[in-house]
């Protein structure tokens, strides 16, 4: 089944954007995951199970890394297709 999860990320630390930009780069180095960002959040597109297992690892490797970081996901499972890239 796919999934489409949109993920946004706030460390709890006065310089935080370097956190944000790294967790969002290290999404982006799997290539079964669609990944758009924007200035609000990110958005993924991938199989539910292998979208949840990154985002397990890459959110337990973020709180590992600094600060405790405060995940919110929305997550809409059941999607039949992936949307195309923005022009």
């Amino acid at each position: 089944m796919r999934t489409a999860v949109e993920i946004s990320m706030y460390p709890l630390a006065g310089d935080y954007r370097p956190l944000i930009q790294a967790f969002i780069d290290r999404l982006n180095t799997y290539a079964e995951l669609h990944v758009v960002t924007n200035a609000l959040s990110t958005q993924i597109w991938g199989d539910l199970d292998r979208v949840m297992a990154i985002l397990a690892a890459e959110m337990g490797r973020a709180a590992a890394a600094g600060p405790q970081p405060v995940f919110v996901l929305k997550v809409l499972p059941g999607l039949d297709a992936t949307p195309a890239p923005p022009p």
